[in-house]
């Protein structure tokens, strides 16, 4: 890591980093041209590196991989999590590998070009990891010209200007814009892809959840569907009357970008109402956050964040049974977290992270509500959370 006083590129170097704090990252460019400003976080799952830079929860953030292999699998048209990528780029530390992989349709880099986002490789990964949790995670602009060109006060100067994370509502911006009828599948099955809606039992005898979506991932759908629900999908700014005229039997709450807080300035109002209705609902990630808000409780920025597919999660609160105390392995993806010091009466703690202690899950006391900060859908367990989608679909009348 060199400083912008030291700004001579190293022979090779067509990709760089500039942090808000002056730091410069080089190394080898792939992906698009140009470049990107945001976040920099840093994800330790092993796998599903496609899933990732298509969630819309990572919208204007550059993802640092931690593990140093990206691309063995190449990339191919089911594992993604949205129409087009929202993470901003990716940085990792050995060149993009060759695809090995029999679903393999198109190598990682060649995909990335196409969809317009850069990627770095030859970088520390480790210690830019390093970097961000001792120091948080960093504003930083991203950048790729195969020249090796760069104008780094330029590039220094956009990544001070950019506001960050912090009081941004990002979910209306990747939320779809209209609302319809969820029909592109079910589970999936190899050599069979996603289970076509026609193979299923007819939607009439589903009960209707109505999925609010914040920045949605797709598997989240099939996943409601796989439970035995029939889905209908509304925009982030949907109000509660649009809502209700759908006769929902369960309102679902997605995950998506940006500062809780700041969407929850139309969201909360709304979730207010489905609660006072007594609807049911069910909250992931910023759905979770936001169902907190609505019921009093506060959200906080995270230090470093939780992101990666190998976070254990504690069942707590004496709710649980013969199952009280059992860890789940979770998915995570996110910078901002329920407080659990702000928690009111009327909310119930139902999951911590053993890694710091943060609130996982929540229950609205005498409401039919609950959510949980982590992605069931992305099955690392693989099958530890399915459990919960079970529990708010099979308690949906139809």
């Amino acid at each position: 890591m060199t400083h912008a006083h030291n700004p001579a590129a190293p022979e090779g170097a067509t990709g760089i980093l500039v942090l808000a704090d002056g730091t410069i990252i080089w190394g080898r460019g792939f992906g698009a041209t140009g470049s990107a400003v945001g976040e920099v976080c840093f994800n330790t799952a092993m796998t599903g590196y496609q899933e990732v830079m298509t969630d819309p929860s990572y919208a204007g953030q550059i993802v640092t991989f931690t593990f140093p292999h990206i691309g063995n699998v190449g990339t191919n048209e089911e594992d993604v999590e949205a129409d087009s990528p929202h993470a901003l780029g990716c940085i990792v530390r050995e060149d993009i590998t060759a695809p090995s992989n029999f679903r393999d349709q198109k190598p990682f880099d060649q995909w990335m070009a196409e969809q317009g986002r850069i990627g770095i490789s030859g970088v520390d990964t480790r210690a830019l990891t390093r970097r961000i949790r001792e120091a948080g995670a960093p504003n930083a602009v991203i950048a790729y010209d195969p020249e090796g060109q760069f104008d780094i006060d330029e590039l220094l100067g956009k990544a001070r200007a950019w506001s960050g994370l912090e009081g941004l509502d990002l979910a209306k911006e990747v939320t779809g814009h209209q609302t319809h009828l969820w029909d592109k599948g079910g589970a999936w099955r190899l050599g069979h892809g996603y289970a076509p809606l026609e193979e299923l039992e007819a939607s009439s005898t589903r009960p209707h959840v109505v999925a609010i979506d914040y920045g949605a991932k797709r598997n989240i759908f099939r996943n409601l569907v796989k439970a035995g629900a029939k889905v209908t999908v509304v925009p982030a700014e949907t109000s509660y009357e649009e809502i209700m005229a759908l006769k929902p039997a369960g309102v679902f709450l997605s995950n998506g970008p940006g500062d809780p807080a700041a969407t929850g300035s139309y969201a909360v109002p709304v979730i207010q109402q489905l609660l006072e209705a007594d609807i049911p609902l069910f909250g992931i990630c910023l759905g979770h956050q936001m169902l907190a808000l609505a019921a009093g409780a506060k959200t906080v920025k995270m230090h470093q964040g939780h992101r990666g597919a190998n976070h254990p999660v504690q069942r707590i609160g004496g709710g649980w049974a013969e199952t009280e105390g059992l860890v789940e392995i979770t998915s995570m993806n996110h910078g901002f977290a329920v407080d659990s010091e702000t928690l009111p009466d009327t909310i119930h703690e139902t999951h911590k992270s053993l890694f710091d202690g943060s609130n996982c899950g929540i229950e609205i006391i005498g409401k039919r509500a609950f959510g949980v900060q982590y992605h069931p859908e992305a099955s690392p367990g693989p099958q530890d959370s399915f459990y919960l989608f079970e529990k708010f679909v099979g308690g949906l009348t139809k």
